[in-house]
């Protein structure tokens, strides 16, 4: 769904931004803490799926659903669940997909003629 959209290339540059992202973050906080795995690039494409039926000056019904669903759960359980999984990883992964899909279906704006 994502490469028909945005291209290949696109794509690709998603999940190098939503990686270099979290890692920093990661490092920033939780410095002694190794990352493993690619669950922020799989929230960053949750929350982007949800743009896919953008239309500028709208926010999708879906996407406040994401939002409220996956993103609120991960802030639950970053703070009552005791575990070895990143939640603020899935949090800035869903910030980041939400930024790129705002952008990316955002419609420019036209010059006053």
């Amino acid at each position: 769904m994502f490469e028909e959209k945005y291209g290949s290339k696109m794509l690709m540059e998603i999940i190098a931004l939503t990686a270099l992202v979290t890692g920093i973050l990661n490092y920033i906080f939780f410095w002694n803490v190794g990352l493993c795995g690619a669950s922020g690039v799989v929230f960053a494409f949750i929350v982007l799926a949800s743009f896919t039926g953008f239309r500028d000056g709208e926010i999708p019904l879906t996407f406040i659903l994401i939002a409220v669903i996956y993103i609120g759960q991960q802030v639950y359980e970053g703070i009552a669940v005791s575990d070895n999984v990143s939640n603020m990883v899935h949090i800035v992964g869903g910030l980041v997909g939400a930024a790129i899909g705002y952008l990316l279906n955002k419609k420019p704006k036209r010059g006053y003629r």
